[in-house]
């Protein structure tokens, strides 16, 4: 990635800094996905590798919302009136 950026613009302090940037949230997400995080310390992923696990992991999280919300909206329905009003109330809080 950095040598495609160095043919396109040359290097000045402010792209190091960028790339310190990058290089800092790249870390940060790493250590946030449970899939990476739990591998060795010394296992090195990719700028690339993490992003890309980062959009994996995003998308498997809205599945589950997905699904959590489908069973609720069935459970909802199948329950009494008094019931889903108290579940609707606690969900609102």
């Amino acid at each position: 990635m950095s040598s495609r950026r160095s043919r396109s613009r040359p290097h000045s302090g402010s792209s190091r800094t960028s790339d310190e940037q990058i290089n800092e949230l790249v870390s940060q997400l790493y250590q946030l996905l449970p899939e990476l995080h739990s591998s060795r310390p010394s296992d090195k992923r990719s700028a690339g590798k993490v992003l890309e696990e980062t959009c994996n992991y995003i998308r498997r999280l809205q599945r589950e919302v997905d699904d959590l919300s489908e069973r609720l909206s069935e459970m909802l329905a199948t329950t009494d009136t008094n019931q889903a009003a108290l579940i609707r109330s606690l969900l609102m809080q």
